[in-house]
Parts: C-alpha cells; structure tokens; sequence
C-alpha cells in the first residue's frame, strides 16, 4: 500500500460529509458558552444572552436592531410576512432559496404572491426587473412591494455579490417604491470572500436574514437585521408562526460564539473548495466556472446513470454529498473538514469517476 493509499484509508474511517454546511457539530468551546449561558424567557424580553446575540448580529449588519429565529427559512419567512400583506407581490428569483427551499411558505401562510424574475444564479437584472412592474391603476395585476436578493447566491454555485452589485439593484427598488429583503444566510461568506464588512453588502437594505447554523457552525438560529420598527413589527409574526423562545439564551450563545469566533476562519473553507475543484477539473469532471466563489463546489457527469453510479460509489468510501440535477452534485466546504480531508475526498470522487 502506498503512501497516499495509506492516507486516503486514514481519513475516510470517518464520513467525510460535504452535503452541506449544516452539518457541523458544535465545538468544546462552543459547547461549553452553551452550558455557562445566562438565561431568561426571551418572549418576554428577559434572556440576556439573546439580547447581546441581537445587539452583535446588528452591529455587524449596520442595522438599528436584530430578532432571533429558529433558522433562515423562519427568518426570510417572517421577513417577508413583515413586508407584504395578502396579494402584495414579492419579487424572487428563480434559482433563488425562498422560491425552491422553503416549502412555499410566502403563498401558503403569507398569501404573497412569488413575483419571478432571471437570476441566472447570481442577481436579477434592472431590465427584467422592468419587466415585473405593473400599472398601479392597473386591477388585473398584483403589485410588488418587494424585492428579494440573496447573497451568497446558493444555486449559483457560492457566487458572492459585491456591494455595487447589491446597491444598484437596491437603489432601483427603492426608486420604484419597493423594500428590499436580502437572504443572507452565507452573508458573511460573501464578506469574507471580498474582504469587505458584512455592513457593505446590506447597505441601505430593508433587512436581512443571517444564519448561524451554515458556516458559522452553531447548531440553529438566524437573525434578521434591519431598523428598530421593522423588528417590533416582526416580532408579532415570529410569534404567530411559532417562532416565540422561552430560555433560548443556551442556543443563543453558540450563535453569539459564532459571531466572535468563526467568521474569519471562513475563508480556510473558500480555499479547500479551491482547492477540490482544480482536483475535480484536472481528474476530468465538469466544474462550472463561478464569477466569485465561496464554499461550494457543484460538479457534473456526462449522465444520469453515471452520477448514480459514482453516487454509490462515493457513498461506499463514506465521501457524502448529495445531487442537485440528475447530473449535477454539490459539496460545501465547513468548519469539521479540514485541508486534507477535503482533498482526500476529491480525490476519491476522481478515482470512482475514472473507474
């Protein structure tokens, strides 16, 4: 056995799970602020630890205030309950995870109606936004009161907008008399990936939904950032879908430790997914080019029964990762798989792929 045969053995004992960035366990630091957290009943206002975990996520968004949730879907949900009232339309991408993720939330409790638009895996463009405005005197047609972005863009393969990029399609919202909602939930990967504050990218923005549990590795929880009023107000939504907390502040605190501890790490995830597609690309798979990448890796065969076949295979050398298309796989970069263990798993999609 050789050397790299040896290592290859070494590190697949355990799962190398590149599924999604969810799955990470908490650390023994983030498990121990769990245990210390000061506690209190949060519907009341009472948990201290929620209250610093909201006051943290605002100052890092720029915004006046912040309401923790259970997750995104909870978040970009209340968010878009907060916006729009029954009828309103709310503009949203086709690729985008509101849409395709979230089991219809929007239409089925919101009654808003999913106004789509082009965005090609990254943002709309300001000329098929056009396309979605009506005449308000119009009776037939529903009128936006909403436009939604998300960042980074997750069908987009980890793209990553910039702050010109958001600021021109805010600016166009905000001209035509709509809000802005940005999905945030690898917002800081989008950071990270720039260089710039996670404040650059939600500038001017209406709100914005963060997530704890992707990159950041805490176990659950959002935020949703935005201005004083707008978070009272989506304050009563969280509870009518049954978002209100008692002593949230023992989850609250990995969230809190995450925002001090695991942002900057991120960009060892950006260079293993790096990393994984240069091995990807020079063993002979299909690597769609993305303008500015983060943690993702999507990949392709030349079929279906192809990417069955090295699915299975894959899965037998416990290398986890799931499709996206009959053709088409995704693997995100997180916080329990490390440089060699990334690597490791690349190179064993190649061997399986080769045959």
């Amino acid at each position: 056995m050789s050397s790299v045969d040896y290592l290859t053995d070494y590190l697949t004992e355990e799962p190398i799970d590149l599924k999604s960035d969810t799955i990470t366990k908490p650390s023994a630091e983030m498990r121990k602020a769990m245990s210390q957290a000061e506690v209190g009943d949060d519907v009341y206002g009472e948990d201290p630890t929620v209250v610093r975990l909201e006051e943290k996520g605002a100052e890092l968004l720029g915004k006046e205030a912040a309401l923790y949730v259970t997750s995104g879907t909870q978040g970009n949900l209340v968010s878009l309950l907060t916006h729009c009232g029954r009828g309103d339309g709310a503009i949203v991408g086709k690729d985008s995870h509101i849409l395709n993720n979230e089991g219809g939330g929007l239409c089925a409790l919101g009654g808003i109606v999913a106004m789509q638009v082009e965005d090609r895996g990254s943002l709309p463009s300001v000329s098929d936004l056009n396309y979605l405005l009506h005449p308000k005197d119009n009776v037939h047609f529903a009128q936006a009161r909403l436009l939604c972005l998300e960042n980074t863009h997750n069908r987009g393969g980890g793209y990553a907008a910039s702050p010109e990029e958001v600021a021109e399609l805010v600016g166009w919202a905000h001209g035509h008399g709509l809000a802005v909602h940005v999905d945030g939930a690898r917002l800081f990967n989008a950071a990270v990936a720039q260089n710039v504050e996670p404040s650059a990218l939600v500038k001017d923005v209406d709100s914005v939904q963060i997530c704890l549990s992707k990159g950041l590795g805490a176990p659950m929880g959002s935020l949703i950032c935005a201005s004083r009023d707008f978070v009272e107000r989506a304050r009563f939504w969280r509870k009518k879908v049954g978002g209100g907390l008692r002593q949230a502040g023992i989850v609250a605190a990995a969230g809190l430790y995450a925002l001090e501890h695991n942002i900057d790490r991120l960009a060892e995830d950006h260079e293993n997914a790096r990393r994984v597609k240069d091995i990807l690309q020079k063993g002979g798979l299909r690597v769609p080019e993305v303008g500015r990448p983060t943690n993702m890796v999507y990949f392709g065969t030349p079929d279906e029964a192809r990417a069955d076949k090295l699915l299975a295979a894959c899965r037998k050398r416990r290398v986890i990762f799931n499709k996206t298309a009959p053709d088409t796989f995704r693997l995100v970069m997180h916080l329990d798989v490390g440089q060699e263990r990334a690597a490791a798993a690349a190179k064993i999609i190649v061997e399986e792929y080769r045959g």
